[in-house]
């Protein structure tokens, strides 16, 4: 699918891995649109890349509803949006958790369920979602966050198929620790074990490189979280194992705690 010449709606624009994502799309050509809850900092990224702003709080679905309906002309859906989501499930109470079912699962499926329609009378359209490394290796502190990224890739991996033929793709992409911008990088921890970082522009390569190609998944992250991912998707009881050796607490404490106000 070619960005250059498409119109893209480009969800969560507002955070730093949105910025990087869209600064790529508008290089690449793309007629932009984008999406944020936070109408003064949208209208920022939307002035700065001459794109159109559509404010939207995907954790409403009469909102995820509006902005279809207002975008329904797009040829390549990027669904970026997400919350952290970190912590122990029975420190949540049933809204908070409901806000990151809905605004990390909930709404990509509905976007692309509303929005799909239209691409395939056209006969072309993407649509990629920016999920996590966490949806292919379940952590501790995370659970939530896991049943919403494990959610999004295993719904991709499946509409991807009902869509075969229709000139329609669907990618996912999977980001690992990203530094300098993006959730991770905003609450100071350092990877534990030593795992290396990848930049918020090797993830936008990697949206835009899973448009054009139409891959099916690209995992954004260094080759031994790769790896270590992999093996904890065949092997969780191992994995599981593992992580209590890693002597992580601190790192994840410092992540939940940094997390906390964005439930």
């Amino acid at each position: 699918m070619r960005i250059s010449g498409s119109t893209v709606l480009l969800t969560g624009a507002t955070g730093g891995l949105g910025e990087e994502i869209a600064d790529e799309l508008a290089r690449r050509g793309a007629t932009l649109v984008v999406s944020g809850r936070r109408a003064d900092a949208l209208e920022s990224v939307a002035a700065k890349l001459g794109a159109r702003a559509v404010t939207a709080d995907l954790a409403d679905p009469a909102d995820v509803e509006r902005l279809a309906e207002t975008c329904g002309d797009v040829d390549i859906l990027i669904a970026n949006a997400a919350l952290p989501a970190s912590g122990e499930l029975l420190d949540y109470t049933p809204e908070q958790a409901d806000r990151a079912l809905d605004v990390n699962l909930r709404a990509p499926v509905m976007l692309a369920r509303l929005l799909a329609p239209r691409m395939v009378r056209a006969g072309r359209g993407h649509i990629a979602f920016v999920g996590s490394i966490s949806g292919k290796a379940a952590t501790r502190s995370s659970s939530l966050y896991n049943a919403t990224k494990f959610g999004l890739r295993g719904f991709a991996h499946g509409f991807r198929q009902d869509l075969h033929g229709t000139g329609v793709g669907v990618s996912l992409i999977q980001p690992g620790f990203v530094r300098d911008a993006g959730m991770f990088a905003a609450t100071g921890a350092t990877p534990p074990g030593g795992v290396r970082t990848v930049t918020p522009r090797r993830v936008a390569t990697g949206v835009t490189r899973a448009i054009e190609r139409n891959l099916c998944e690209v995992n954004v992250a260094p080759l031994e979280l790769r790896i270590l991912s992999s093996i904890a998707g065949q092997f969780p009881g191992f994995a599981e194992r593992v992580q209590r050796r890693a002597a992580a607490d601190r790192t994840i404490t410092q992540i939940v705690e940094a997390q906390r106000p964005h439930r």
